[in-house]
């Protein structure tokens, strides 16, 4: 099921898009903390965004710029002030489409279902992995948090891939060594050993502390 971020504070509007988009079988969500679009859409991780350009604290311009430092979602602005210049600067900003209100809802979502399937049916998905607020992009190999991209060597990214995708259960050792195996990259314990504790200086140096655990004896585990 596709997901919608709908980024709009006029509850009424934000509501009926919410209302037709699960008629139309999409799962929504509506931004709830306009200073915190970007922790909500971490947590969310939708396939496509519903912008307005006039929110409360920070227009839809500065999120349409936060959103993609980090992702390549489609994304959408909706709002009523559609001359010509605030859609020209809207698809400059990375937008991918405009939609000038007052619209009709169905209208909308044929528009974010042609999208979509653009998007996502005819072409490479990139899925993404996160966890507290840091998002794993499957489709360039890097670790975005804070509005800024970590670097990771590739035996960081397979380790951190492997236990994102198993997020919540302990990953083993030898999993983990099979996981970098199967990628050509021969590890053994001391070398994975290394690895684990370089990535976890890494991320502590961006404020990404505890992000892994240690469950001696067993393996390790992100929860």
């Amino acid at each position: 099921m596709y997901k919608i971020f709908i980024v709009e504070d006029d509850n009424s509007i934000a509501d009926s898009i919410a209302k037709t988009a699960n008629l139309w079988g999409f799962e929504s969500k509506i931004c709830s903390d306009f200073q915190n679009v970007m922790g909500e859409f971490s947590d969310f991780l939708p396939h496509i965004v519903l912008l307005d350009i006039g929110l409360p604290f920070s227009g839809g311009y500065h999120w349409c710029s936060e959103i993609r430092k980090i992702s390549k979602v489609p994304i959408i602005f909706v709002s009523s002030a559609s001359d010509n210049m605030n859609i020209v600067m809207a698809m400059n900003m990375g937008a991918d489409d405009f939609i000038a209100k007052p619209f009709d809802s169905n209208v909308l979502m044929v528009k974010v279902q042609a999208l979509l399937r653009r998007s996502y049916d005819f072409a490479v998905n990139s899925p993404m992995l996160s966890h507290k607020g840091a998002i794993l992009s499957t489709g360039d190999n890097t670790l975005s948090y804070n509005g800024e991209k970590i670097e990771l060597t590739k035996n960081e990214y397979r380790i951190l891939f492997c236990l994102l995708q198993n997020k919540g259960k302990v990953v083993s050792r030898e999993k983990l060594m099979e996981h970098l195996w199967e990628t050509d990259s021969f590890v053994d314990e001391n070398t994975l050993t290394v690895n684990i504790n370089r990535l976890r200086k890494k991320l502590e140096q961006h404020s990404l502390c505890d992000f892994i655990t240690t469950k001696f004896g067993v393996g390790y585990i992100v929860e």
